[in-house]
């Protein structure tokens, strides 16, 4: 029986759920989740849950945040002036964003809190420091690049 190695593409149904139950995405009523085992398509502790599985199989994995996206990093919450934003925007907690860094990257933030002067943003990925946990089933093995070759 065929099992996921690393450079193998996989076809993969999911369902993610935060350590409270509260489910972040799932690729229920979608196509599966097709990616190449390895490549950085994903994120590590996925790779690695996928590696080994067999075609059919179901498994739950957990993802402890450093092998999903990583600890909330203090240097990415940061304060903007209120003043710099358009005039008919209203800034409240809760809302998402895209900035621009001054060199034309745009990045998404969210506010968190609404100062006098200034809005606070958090431009952390929103899973940031949050242990996954993924209910699995490989749905199909497409196929390898690391192909052997004989003489």
């Amino acid at each position: 029986m065929q099992q996921v190695k690393k450079g193998d593409t996989v076809k993969v149904h999911y369902h993610g759920k935060l350590t409270d139950g509260t489910t972040f995405d799932s690729s229920e009523g979608r196509e599966p989740l097709e990616f190449e085992v390895g490549s950085g398509q994903v994120i590590p502790g996925f790779d690695d849950g996928v590696t080994g599985m067999a075609i059919g199989e179901k498994k739950t994995i957990l993802i402890p945040a450093d092998e999903a996206y990583g600890q909330k990093q203090e240097d990415m919450i940061m304060e903007f002036p209120k003043e710099r934003f358009p005039e008919d925007m209203v800034p409240e907690a809760g809302m998402q964003l895209n900035m621009s860094n001054g060199q034309g990257q745009n990045f998404p933030v969210v506010i968190v809190e609404v100062k006098e002067t200034v809005v606070i943003l958090d431009a952390n990925h929103p899973l940031a420091g949050e242990d996954l946990t993924f209910d699995l089933e490989l749905v199909e093995i497409t196929g390898s690049k690391s192909m052997i070759i004989m003489p």
